[in-house]
């Protein structure tokens, strides 16, 4: 979220953001909103001014036994004037806050201009994409024939878009968060987290979800949203905090179940478990300084590719293109795995870099050693991984021809030795 102040000082390369976006130019009408609000503003300091003159002007006036009939009288249409401009002021604030609120961030200078995926640039391959025998099946295929993924039971429970996992898969899926969660916390520093998987607007505003995704979430009876993220809770534990720099940065992990509403994925990935309600996630988010979030950045994507490396799993890492970036992301990296089945990459995990767009809306600051004043921290979130889609890769890498599965190597001492599913 902008300030108006900043858009003053930097109109044009405000809306040139907006326009790599595919967003209309706001700072003309960003302006406009707050040079009436600044008028305003000013309007009712001087009725204040005036107010508080003319009340000494009554006491004198007493003072010396003169009538003040008259300077009462402009003394309370002083106070009324100035309550109409307080309200006028909290209602242009409010407009003025509705529109800033719904414009994305703006994207950094080496992210490739585009309207849609086809214009994100591979950054770097790893593995080879291969399998051992003929035409390889879709993770939904192995499931079912092993009898350990139901899709029909749970439509029955929830409708479409679930799954019952059991058996070696349920225990296959938890060993791979526990493998994730175990790796971030003891090699690479992140602090594991359980957090609250129901949050109020003022963290879904944060983040950036609401208001613009509000039909993306799922909405509680009273007033809840269910988490399509761990990001949300995770990133808000800064949410109106001013921290030490010394404190910085901050890294954070959580496992989580995560609920989305899909609401524009209608006819996309409606076999198996790509796309689903209720997923889980292994989700990091740091808060750093401005100076360090870029190299942040890039550590954070390591961190989720080498889950693939020691999976042994082939992928490869896209810069996103302005069009196809999240709302509050400034730069993303996409990591899409190979899967066999569908003979192509696909999303596994997102690591966005947000600079200050969460933290102006969190109000998430810091203050460095020896200064009054305060800055605020920039945030960064990534997936590693969503649990269910590594599943899904290692169902499609791992197959056998007799229609079983391998353990990969690193899963082994999480399944008591299991070396294979079938």
């Amino acid at each position: 979220m902008f300030s108006a102040r900043w858009i003053r000082e930097n109109g044009d390369l405000f809306d040139s953001g907006l326009a790599r976006r595919g967003v209309e130019p706001h700072a003309d009408r960003v302006l406009a909103l707050d040079a009436r609000r600044r008028e305003v503003q000013t309007a009712f300091q001087e009725r204040q001014k005036a107010r508080n003159r003319m009340s000494k002007e009554i006491g004198a006036a007493r003072g010396r036994g003169e009538d003040t009939a008259a300077l009462v009288a402009q003394v309370a249409a002083l106070k009324d004037e100035a309550q109409a401009l307080e309200r006028e002021d909290k209602a242009r604030a409010a407009e003025l806050d509705e529109v800033l609120a719904g414009l994305p961030n703006l994207p950094a200078d080496d992210v490739p201009d585009g309207a849609d995926e086809s214009a994100n640039a591979e950054i770097r391959l790893w593995g080879t994409p291969e399998l051992s025998y003929g035409e390889a099946k879709q993770h939904f295929e192995i499931g079912e024939a092993l009898g350990l993924m139901d899709f029909e039971r749970a439509a029955r429970l929830s409708g479409s878009r679930f799954v019952v996992l059991s058996g070696a898969l349920a225990r296959l899926e938890r060993a791979l968060a526990a493998f994730m969660l175990d790796m971030h916390t003891t090699e690479f520093g992140y602090t594991e987290t359980a957090p609250p998987l129901l949050v109020r607007d003022a963290a879904a505003f944060g983040t950036g979800n609401l208001p613009k995704f509000e039909e993306d979430l799922f909405h509680t009876t009273d007033g809840r949203w269910l988490i399509p993220t761990a990001e949300m809770p995770l990133t808000n534990l800064v949410a109106s905090e001013i921290l030490d720099e010394d404190a910085l940065p901050l890294r954070y992990t959580a496992y989580t179940p995560c609920f989305r509403a899909e609401a524009g994925a209608a006819g996309k990935d409606t076999r198996g478990m790509l796309r689903q309600h209720q997923f889980s996630k292994v989700e990091l988010v740091s808060v750093t300084r401005p100076e360090d979030s870029e190299v942040e950045h890039e550590r954070m994507t390591e961190c989720a590719e080498e889950v693939l490396k020691r999976l042994g799993l082939a992928y490869r890492v896209v810069v996103l293109c302005c069009g196809d970036m999240g709302f509050s992301a400034r730069k993303t990296y996409d990591i899409e795995v190979w899967l066999p089945g569908q003979g192509r990459y696909r999303e596994i995990s997102s690591c966005s870099n947000c600079w200050d767009f969460q933290a102006r809306r969190m109000n998430a600051r810091y203050r460095r050693a020896g200064e009054r004043r305060t800055n605020f921290v920039h945030t960064l979130n990534g997936s590693a991984l969503a649990v269910g889609r590594t599943l899904v890769a290692v169902l499609e890498n791992y197959q056998r021809e007799d229609g079983s599965v391998s353990v990969p190597d690193v899963l082994r001492p999480y399944l008591g030795g299991l070396e294979a599913i079938g």
